[in-house]
């Protein structure tokens, strides 16, 4: 397996039109493989329009089986290009078990591993709850190609335990498939606090467990069904090396291809730097088990 690898992201606008999605994703995939890529992200539940932003039951007909007909497309994009890509799907599990659902392809174009949801948010605009099932296979990396992936999705992102378990399980880059917004009725200054939260607490995991992170978010403003302000995405996805280092990063509201180089032996260097794994009193966390210390 090579050390130096090149991956990318896919920042995009989605729209409710799920073919001009599917299409848009499949052209930067392709252009990704076309410059060198070894891996492509594509933003969280990219086939079609945010549709948790309202509780409705026709909704459900939106989600598909795994495999299933979007799968055998990206499977065989996958095996087409030579190149691992990490897909984002609605999955019908089994009548009425729904989950949010990340997909890795490997290079032959056969399932790696799929990532289900873990944390589920129930937000004004962000009704998941309704939706998703929590996932049930816990934090594990997936084994590709070019290494072992800790995807994660979203909400996951905002919570430390997840990629510390992934770290510890063996994950050599977290991914972070992602869609969230801004309220366009929030002011200037709370916008800016919001996404400056969102940028530090990723690239505070990379820092932490010493791996890089790749943060894909979708762009553009999507209004909500039910007459209410809707989100303005605020894309800005991001490649972090492991010291928290910005390697590439996406203005918020560009659809563009983020392409990076990364030497994943520096892992091993900065963690000798900065030995967090070594360091940590594993006798004395007992307390993050417990929902809150009384």
């Amino acid at each position: 397996m090579k050390s130096c690898i090149t991956i990318s992201a896919i920042q995009q606008p989605c729209n409710a039109d799920r073919q001009s999605n599917l299409q848009l994703s499949i052209d930067k995939i392709s252009e990704a493989a076309a410059a060198g890529a070894e891996l492509a992200v594509l933003p969280e539940l990219h086939l079609g329009s945010y549709f948790c932003q309202s509780e409705d039951n026709g909704n459900f007909q939106l989600a598909e089986a795994i495999p299933g007909p979007t799968t055998k497309i990206f499977a065989d994009l996958a095996d087409r290009l030579n190149i691992v890509i990490v897909a984002s799907l609605f999955e019908k599990r089994a009548p009425g078990l729904y989950h949010n659902t990340a997909v890795v392809f490997e290079k032959d174009g056969s399932i790696a591993g799929r990532y289900r949801k873990m944390h589920i948010p129930d937000d004004p605009g962000y009704h998941e709850k309704y939706y998703f099932t929590p996932g049930d296979p816990g934090f594990c990396p997936i084994s590709t190609s070019v290494g072992r992936l800790g995807v994660l999705i979203c909400w996951d992102q905002w919570f430390p335990e997840a990629a510390r378990l992934m770290a510890l399980a063996g994950a050599e880059i977290l991914i972070y498939p992602t869609a969230i917004g801004w309220d366009p009725l929030d002011s200037e200054e709370e916008k800016n606090i919001q996404i400056e939260a969102w940028l530090t607490i990723q690239r505070a995991h990379a820092i932490a467990n010493g791996i890089p992170v790749l943060a894909c978010n979708r762009t553009g403003f999507e209004p909500s069904p039910s007459g209410q302000s809707g989100i303005a995405f605020w894309g800005s996805s991001f490649i972090a090396g492991p010291q928290g280092e910005f390697l590439q990063r996406a203005d918020p509201a560009e659809s563009r291809l983020l392409l990076c180089d990364i030497d994943r032996r520096k892992t091993e260097t900065v963690r000798q730097i900065w030995p967090y794994l070594r360091d940590r009193r594993i006798d004395s966390y007992q307390g993050l088990n417990s929902r809150y210390l009384d």
